[in-house]
């Protein structure tokens, strides 16, 4: 948690898990064009910053939550779509399952990208090791794919990377100075990987995204849910200590 910026409601929050919908990232000029319209949108979408509703809890089996979010007036200004998400959240020992649902309420099939945005405690950065589904990235609002030499530098002010083209659908890191292992998966709607992190915050974030940065206007790897139907997602974290 980014203590700074909490405290400061004008900011976005840096901590937890926000939810990234209906786009991850950011288009162009924060515009898309759809069906002849152009919409305005902020960066990550509208979901992370509306409340969601609690719709089901449950002890069987694990520990587990279901929030649901509804279009609204405010949601079809920017994104002319009817729809229904439900989250749920399972806790079973040291893994949390995350399944997400998205289900398209209007009469036409409805375009959209998901993802996370997981912020992670960190004592000294330089003690992280990573096992990584790719050795492709992007910098932000770079067309170019650069590749990984296996290390970040984490004397940067700022590092924002896209991996692309993934080999695996899981990433590992591993804090040397906490003896704890840190395992993502998610199933193979996601294509792409960030890793973002500021320097001097003790936090660094790992984040599947369905489709990258401006995909709205581009389509790519956009998932299209048809009018009625629902588009199922799935993410799991495993932490592992010793």
């Amino acid at each position: 948690m980014d203590k700074e910026r909490f405290a400061d409601p004008t900011l976005s929050v840096r901590g937890g898990i926000p939810l990234l919908f209906p786009i991850c990232g950011n288009v162009v000029d924060d515009t898309y064009t759809l069906d002849g319209e152009s919409y305005k949108i902020k960066q990550h979408g509208f979901a992370r910053t509306l409340p969601w509703e609690v719709t089901q809890q449950s002890t069987e089996n694990g520990a587990s939550i279901t929030v649901t979010l509804r279009s609204s007036d405010e949601t079809r200004a920017v994104y002319p779509f009817n729809f229904e998400l439900n989250y749920t959240y399972i806790l079973r020992g040291n893994t949390l399952e995350m399944r997400y649902s998205h289900t398209n309420l209007s009469q036409k099939p409805m375009p959209f990208a998901t993802g996370i945005h997981p912020y992670f405690a960190v004592n000294d950065k330089s003690q992280l090791e990573f096992d990584l589904p790719s050795n492709e990235y992007k910098l932000k609002g770079e067309p170019t794919v650069n590749t990984f030499s296996g290390e970040f530098d984490f004397n940067a002010e700022e590092i924002d990377w896209a991996f692309v083209n993934l080999s695996k659908q899981s990433a590992v890191v591993t804090d040397k100075s906490r003896n704890l292992k840190l395992t993502i998966n998610y199933d193979s709607n996601y294509s792409t990987l960030v890793f973002w992190t500021v320097k001097g915050k003790d936090f660094y974030c790992l984040e599947p995204w369905t489709a990258p940065r401006n995909a709205m206007n581009t389509g790519e790897s956009l998932l299209i849910a048809e009018p009625g139907k629902t588009v199922e997602t799935v993410i799991s974290m495993t932490a592992e200590i010793g």
